[in-house]
């Protein structure tokens, strides 16, 4: 239990936490509401964040809500086709304007006084309000908005960075899938019980992979350290290029996060590493849907990616998935995860959804196991911050520190 928990308590365990280098954090910055608040204030409504697929809201009117903490944002498609995102948060008394996760609608109407926006977020009535009152002064508030190779993004902070350097690095490697042409397949929110940071930092990591998810580790090579892959590595690389047509620059590393990010929310990375002796990421190794895009074969490979500070993709030649991190409370998180396939692949004839998400929908669900086990062991009165290793959790070190310098600004 916290005694304390204030503004200078919370500098004070910073200052704690840098003494020690290396290691992972005190207990208090997972279940201090100070930090939980700092945590929101200066990370989560400041970075760019997926909200939805342009496939998702193809028709006028068409809307998806998305729940950050005690907020959320309406992502609408208006009556000329363009999309908004606006906060979901009537300019009246607060309500809520838009109470279902998604559906379409030709006007938005708050619930407790009837106010009317249209999907645009303009107030286009105001009932009962005197006749010199000004409507023009109190639309909905809106998000930033960009849209990445048919991926809606937004950000909470009007003063957001700039998405376009991030989509001009990270561009190069997700075009070949043809994303906005792709279609969702599948999507399921995991919710744990548990700070956000923890479940980010086992997503950081494969240290972990070997002994808790057997079944990815029967094909994905990233729980061997990088003198065993490298040979692996360098062999799919050759295939990509001279099998599969794709260019030299289509399998090369790009990491800009964290401290070396372009600017405030908009970390990108990219990493194409080896499968074993498997085409794609399924349970047998063999084809789980139609080739994406320019892909021509397999060349028993995978694009990890990062879009900004919460969202990561892991792309197969013949299907993508989009993880998603997002804290709902303090002591409350969510992992969605979201299946990508060719825009004309039938479901049932080319793809079984089953087959589609059994290895990370299997994985996920043995996260969510470990991730509550550490959560619990963070908060036993016996905890005591441990050391890294070095080779296998470099980025959850990286991610500390920054972390710390940003929750210190």
């Amino acid at each position: 239990m916290i005694v304390r928990d204030d503004g200078q308590m919370m500098l004070d365990k910073i200052e704690e936490a840098k003494q020690k280098p290396g290691f992972s954090l005190p207990a208090y910055f997972f279940n201090s509401a100070v930090v939980y608040q700092s945590d929101l204030d200066k990370i989560i409504y400041k970075s760019w964040l997926y909200a939805c697929h342009v496939s998702e809201i193809p028709e006028k009117g068409d809307f998806v809500t998305v729940k950050i903490d005690n907020s959320s944002v309406i992502i609408t498609r208006d009556k000329e086709g363009g999309i908004n995102a606006l906060m979901n948060s009537c300019r009246h008394r607060g309500s809520v304007v838009c109470t279902e996760e998604k559906g379409n609608a030709k006007s938005f109407i708050c619930p407790y006084h009837a106010w009317v926006y249209n999907t645009q977020g303009k107030l286009v009535g105001a009932r009962e309000m005197p006749k010199d009152f000004d409507k023009s002064k109190y639309d909905l508030k809106k998000a930033k908005l960009h849209i990445i190779e048919g991926m809606v993004y937004i950000n909470c902070d009007p003063d957001a960075a700039d998405f376009t350097e991030c989509e001009e690095i990270i561009k190069p490697f997700l075009k070949p899938y043809d994303l906005p042409n792709a279609k969702v397949a599948k999507q399921i929110s995991y919710v744990m019980d548990t700070d956000w940071k923890l479940v980010m930092e086992n997503y950081f990591e494969c240290y972990h992979c070997a002994p808790s998810h057997q079944v990815f580790s029967k094909s994905h090579s990233l729980q061997e350290r990088d003198d065993k892959t490298t040979p692996l590595n360098d062999e799919m690389r050759k295939r990509t290029v001279e099998e599969l047509g794709m260019t030299k620059e289509f399998v090369q590393s790009v990491y800009k996060y964290h401290d070396d990010s372009p600017a405030k929310g908009c970390d990108v990375y990219h990493c194409r590493y080896s499968l074993y002796d498997y085409k794609t990421g399924s349970e047998d190794g063999e084809p789980l849907a139609p080739l994406m895009g320019d892909f021509k074969g397999y060349d028993c490979g995978a694009g990890d990616m990062q879009l900004g500070t919460l969202t990561y993709m892991l792309n197969y030649p013949d299907h993508c998935i989009l993880f998603r991190f997002l804290p709902l409370a303090h002591g409350k998180s969510e992992c969605k995860l979201v299946w990508f396939v060719k825009g004309d692949a039938v479901e049932g004839k080319d793809y079984d959804v089953d087959r589609l998400i059994y290895i990370w929908d299997h994985t996920t669900k043995e996260d969510k196991e470990i991730i509550m086990k550490n959560s619990n062991g963070v908060n036993s009165k016996f905890y005591e911050p441990g050391p890294y290793n070095p080779d296998f959790e470099d980025l959850n070190i990286s991610f500390v520190n920054w972390y710390l310098k940003t929750l210190e600004e």
